[in-house]
């Protein structure tokens, strides 16, 4: 039994063929577009006739939480799916080139940028002198900016190393001082607004850049069956993951808008618009993972799950730039 289709000798009658499952991927693709109209644009949209205000530079910070979120993601999903490729049985020896450095030391500027903006009062800096840095110290939000910035800094020497591996202890050190900037202590129960968050953004790391360094292997590894071995063993793990970003997110949006009110701030909030523009991305990339899980399991050909994958990528990058945006708006809800 091959994971491959034997090439056919019939090459008129279908020459020019409309590839199956094409017109699925472009309603599915042109869905998500139209969602993810609304963050694309910045904070304004969003805000229109609210009745709130973003505060001074919303739009650079949200853009520096994309960066941060992106840097994150990639070691950590290429740490995980290298794990999985000793489960792969014949696989190739080339493996795709590290991109963790890179990525840690992205983030490093991201943090340090945003370490910026909390060390003036929360605003957007405009020159050097405006800038604090002693203020960190005096604050739980700048102590944890400021942790930031020496873990992505870590991370990539780590990363560069003779033993990357060592970058996940500074990597989750992100993740928990992420998880705890998201949740001031005047909050209601900020620790369990902070666990949530930590499984959410432990668990959406991994998928997006497992999902990243997997489609990488795939393309080093062109037509090797080894490929479509390795995306059905990160599928199977993405699953629980899906279910675990499902889980956390509905309940971290529950403790910012009740159940009772919760349709009515979904149209009239910013946080809630951006919140409902990033569910029906989800939805979008849900749908797009079923699809490639489908194709792994029935098509002639695995390897053909790795478009619908790519697709499901490009529209995390999506979801991410959405979460990015989410972070820098007002909370509905004011415990």
């Amino acid at each position: 039994m091959t994971l491959t289709n034997p090439v056919s000798g019939t090459t008129g009658a279908h020459k020019g063929a409309r590839r199956p499952g094409t017109g699925p991927a472009v309603a599915v693709l042109v869905l998500v577009a139209l969602a993810a109209l609304i963050p694309l644009l910045g904070p304004s949209p969003a805000l229109h006739e609210t009745g709130e205000a973003a505060a001074p530079g919303t739009s650079g910070i949200a853009l520096l939480r994309t960066v941060l979120f992106a840097a994150l993601a990639v070691p950590v999903g290429e740490l995980f799916v290298r794990r999985l490729l000793r489960s792969v049985p014949d696989a190739p020896p080339a493996v795709p080139r590290s991109w963790s450095t890179v990525a840690n030391s992205v983030g490093f500027v991201a943090a340090l940028g945003l370490a910026c903006v909390v060390a003036t009062g929360n605003l957007v800096p405009d020159s050097l002198a405006a800038i604090d840095v002693g203020s960190l110290y005096g604050s739980r939000e700048g102590k944890l900016a400021l942790l930031e910035v020496n873990a992505f800094l870590a991370a990539a020497l780590c990363a560069a190393s003779g033993r990357p591996g060592t970058q996940v202890w500074p990597l989750a050190a992100i993740v928990v001082a992420e998880a705890l900037r998201a949740h001031p202590e005047t909050e209601y129960t900020p620790l369990i607004g902070s666990g949530l968050t930590l499984i959410h953004l432990v668990c959406a790391s991994l998928w997006v850049g497992g999902l990243l360094y997997a489609l990488r292997a795939m393309r080093a590894w062109r037509g090797s069956p080894a490929g479509a071995v390795l995306l059905g063993l990160y599928a199977r793990v993405a699953a629980v993951l899906l279910v675990a970003i499902t889980a956390t997110g509905v309940c971290s949006s529950l403790r910012r808008m009740p159940p009772e009110s919760i349709l009515e701030q979904l149209t009239d909030t910013a946080y809630g618009r951006v919140l409902l523009a990033k569910v029906i991305l989800m939805a979008g990339v849900a749908a797009l993972a079923l699809w490639a899980r489908i194709r792994l399991a029935r098509a002639a050909d695995p390897l053909s799950a790795g478009a619908p994958a790519r697709a499901e990528a490009y529209v995390l990058a999506l979801v991410v730039a959405v979460s990015g945006l989410l972070t820098a708006l007002p909370v509905p809800i004011r415990w």
